[in-house]
């Protein structure tokens, strides 16, 4: 199916571009969403009619979305989850936490914008991001933690506030040790008792 690209689609062409796409892609994605109008003979002449109308909305768009990332690029937004001593997260953060903390940092971003390339699955800082524009994206830090002052602690020293394995196996032969030594003092209570 041919369509006429209203907007610039990453991977497929920019603003204007007749292109060829499968027909469930145009159907499903592109047409809904107003990215893209079927490649008719009066769609083209409509377009064309247009052009310089879309072309100016787009600029603007754009300007505006510039505008948006200078004040936002580089924001750290903190989302407060629960998480094992290992720094592993009950759960995983969306992209819909992240939009919600963007927001109450003042900046209003929909959960589409937000682009996570894994999910977000530990605590610590995670770079994000944010498409203002299909021509515009900034990166975006947010500090995963269990606690506000985790937080800010993660955020002064750039690092997770998480136990490592080697504390933790410490831990356990130290309790281990402890476990024994008090068995040990019980056995010969035990024989004094019995005799």
């Amino acid at each position: 199916m041919q369509v006429i690209l209203l907007e610039r689609v990453e991977r497929l062409g920019q603003m204007g571009d007749l292109v060829t796409v499968k027909p469930g892609y145009a159907r499903n994605f592109l047409l809904p969403q107003k990215k893209a109008m079927r490649a008719s003979e009066e769609n083209v002449k409509f377009f064309d009619a247009q052009k310089a109308q879309l072309e100016a909305a787009n600029l603007k768009a754009k300007d505006e979305a510039e505008a948006v990332s200078a004040k936002i690029d580089g924001l750290k937004v903190a989302v407060i989850r629960q998480a094992g001593d290992m720094g592993q997260l009950y759960g995983s953060v969306s992209t819909r936490d992240i939009a919600t903390a963007v927001t109450e940092a003042g900046f209003t971003v929909s959960r589409q914008q937000i682009i996570l390339d894994r999910a977000l699955k530990n605590i610590g800082l995670h770079d994000v991001t944010v498409k203002l524009h299909p021509e515009v994206s900034v990166t975006i830090v947010a500090n995963i933690a269990r606690t506000d002052e985790e937080a800010q602690i993660q955020a002064e020293t750039g690092s997770a506030m998480v136990a490592s394995e080697e504390e933790e196996a410490e831990e356990e032969v130290v309790e281990e040790v402890a476990t024994e030594e008090e068995a040990a003092e019980e056995t010969p209570a035990e024989e004094e008792a019995s005799e």
